[in-house]
C-alpha cells in the first residue's frame, strides 16, 4: 500500500513538473518570437530611416520593453499552466462537491475514478467509504429488524406453552372446577411437564442462538476427530432413535479424521442435525450419517427418509424461527432455531451447508476445512 501511494505521488509530481516545463517552454518560445521579430523590425526601421518613438524604444532596449517581455512571459506561462491543469482542477472540484454531498447525508454520491494518481486514489477511497457506510447502515437496519422480529417471535413462542401450563395447573389446583380424578390429574401433570420441557428447550435454543448470532462466544479451536465425535453423538442419541423406532448408520471413507475446529460447537451442530433427522425421519425408519474426507476438507451428510420438505421452503430452512408446516404440530415440536444455530456454527468455521429433499431422502450436507485457522477467517 505504501509503495502504491509512493508511486502515485511520484507520478503526480512528475506530471506537475512536466506541466511547468511545458509552460516555461511555451513562454520562452513566445518571448524568443517577439524579441526576434521586434528586433528585426527595429533594424528595418533604422535602415529605412523610419523614425518612430516605439521603434526608438525597441532599438534602445528600453527598460520598459524588457519589463513588458517579462510580464508577457509570465502571462503566457500562467495561461498555459492553467490550461494544462484544467482537468485536474475540475476533478478536484468534483471530489469537493461529492464530499459536501456526502457530509449532507447523500450516500448515493459517487465519484468517477479517472487516471491513476493521488486524486483518483482519493476518489476511489471516497467511494469505498460511502459503500462501507451504506453497508454498515444496512447492517444496522437489519439488526434492528432482526431484534424486533426476535422479540415478537419469542413473546409468541413463550406465551403459548406458558398459557397452556397455567391452564393445566389451574385445573389441577381445583380452583376453577371440582377436584379431578387421580388418573386425569396424572394426565394433566404429564402434559404440563411436557410443555415445561418444551419451554426449557426454547429458552436454551434462544440463549444459544443469541450468543452465536451476536458474537458472544469465543471459539476454542483444537484438534477434533470428526469420526469419533459423530460416533459418540449417535450413541448418546440411541434412546431417541429407539423411541421413534429408528435405526442409524455411520459410514466413512476413513477410520479417523482429525480437523481443526471448536469441538463443543461441532458437537452442538451435528447434535442438532441428528435430532432434526430423528424428529422428521420417523417414517423412513433409518438415519444415515456419511463422512467423505479429503486432504483439505471433510464433508458430513445427515440423511433421513421421512418427511419431504417442499421445494419452495428449502431456501428458508435456515432462517431463524422458520418451521416447515409439519414441525408446527405438537408431535414434532421444534423451536425454529435449531437449524439457524447450525448455520451460524458452520459460518463461524468458514464452512458451507446445503440441503436437498426429495423422495430419495432429506440430506443436510456440511463441508468443513481440515486446517481451519480462526485468525485468517473474516466473520464480519
Amino acid at each position: 500500500m505504501k509503495s502504491k501511494r509512493s508511486d502515485m505521488r511520484h507520478r503526480f509530481r512528475t506530471r506537475l513538473i512536466a506541466n511547468i516545463v511545458y509552460s516555461s517552454l511555451v513562454a520562452c518560445l513566445v518571448e524568443m518570437f517577439l524579441v526576434t521579430n521586434l528586433g528585426m523590425l527595429a533594424k528595418y526601421a533604422k535602415e529605412s530611416q523610419w523614425n518612430n518613438a516605439l521603434m526608438a524604444m525597441i532599438d534602445d532596449r528600453d527598460l520598459v520593453i524588457i519589463l513588458g517581455y517579462v510580464l508577457l512571459g509570465v502571462m503566457v506561462f500562467s495561461v498555459t499552466f492553467l490550461l494544462l491543469q484544467e482537468k485536474t482542477l475540475i476533478y478536484i472540484e468534483k471530489i469537493s462537491h461529492a464530499v459536501r454531498d456526502i457530509s449532507e447525508g447523500d450516500l448515493n454520491t459517487t465519484v468517477d475514478v479517472i487516471g491513476d494518481d493521488e486524486f483518483s486514489s482519493m476518489a476511489e477511497n471516497l467511494n469505498k467509504m460511502v459503500e462501507d457506510i451504506r453497508r454498515l447502515m444496512d447492517k444496522e437496519r437489519e439488526a434492528e429488524r432482526t431484534k424486533n422480529e426476535l422479540i415478537t417471535n419469542v413473546a409468541h413462542d413463550l406465551r403459548t406453552p406458558l398459557t397452556s401450563i397455567i391452564g393445566y395447573l389451574e385445573l389441577l389446583s381445583g380452583k376453577t372446577s371440582a377436584p379431578l380424578p387421580l388418573e386425569v390429574q396424572k394426565k394433566y401433570m404429564d402434559i404440563a411437564y411436557g410443555k415445561s420441557k418444551r419451554l426449557e428447550k426454547l429458552i436454551e435454543d434462544l440463549f444459544g442462538f443469541t450468543k452465536l448470532n451476536y458474537g458472544k462466544i469465543s471459539m476454542r479451536v483444537s484438534k477434533v476427530d470428526i469420526i469419533k465425535l459423530l460416533g459418540q453423538l449417535l450413541e448418546e442419541s440411541y434412546p431417541n432413535f429407539s423411541n421413534k423406532n429408528l435405526s442409524y448408520e455411520l459410514q466413512s471413507n476413513v477410520s479417523a479424521k482429525v480437523i481443526m475446529a471448536d469441538g463443543n460447537l461441532l458437537a452442538r451442530l451435528f447434535d442438532n442435525l441428528i435430532n432434526n433427522a430423528i424428529k422428521y425421519g420417523a417414517d423412513g425408519k433409518r438415519v444415515l450419517v456419511k463422512v467423505l474426507a479429503s486432504a483439505e476438507t471433510v464433508q458430513v451428510s445427515v440423511t433421513n427418509y421421512g418427511y419431504v420438505i417442499p421445494p419452495e421452503e428449502l431456501p428458508l430452512i435456515f432462517d431463524k424461527f422458520y418451521r416447515v408446516e409439519q414441525s408446527r404440530s405438537s408431535h414434532t415440536g421444534g423451536t425454529g432455531l435449531g437449524l439457524a444455530i447450525v448455520k451460524n456454527i458452520v459460518d463461524m468455521h468458514g464452512g458451507d451447508i446445503t440441503v436437498k429433499s426429495d423422495l430419495n431422502g432429506t440430506v443436510f450436507t456440511v463441508t468443513l476445512k481440515v486446517d481451519f485457522d480462526i485468525d485468517k477467517e473474516n466473520f464480519g
